[in-house]
């Protein structure tokens, strides 16, 4: 991942962005929440929110590793979704 492949945003600005899964272009949503390693002050993954399944349920969170972001723009933040499955067991 290239260092310019990233504007500085704080945590905030981030959970505004809709994600995006580069490989089959689809809206995975919105940052719920973040994994982050405090003794180092980096981002481990990132949180979406499950989609509803019906009135009264819902789908797991799904975690994504920040290995597996691409690139955080402007409006959006671009993931690789290969072997996300794998992670979130």
């Amino acid at each position: 991942m290239e260092e310019e492949d990233f504007l500085l945003h704080s945590l905030n600005a981030l959970r505004t962005m809709e994600v995006i899964d580069i490989k089959t272009g689809s809206k995975m949503g919105y940052i719920k929440d973040f994994v982050i390693d405090i003794s180092e002050s980096k981002v481990i993954s990132i949180i979406l929110p499950g989609t509803a399944k019906g009135w009264f349920s819902k789908e797991e969170d799904l975690e994504i590793p920040w290995s597996k972001v691409k690139k955080a723009g402007i409006e959006v933040i671009l993931v690789d979704s290969t072997d996300i499955d794998k992670f979130n067991l």
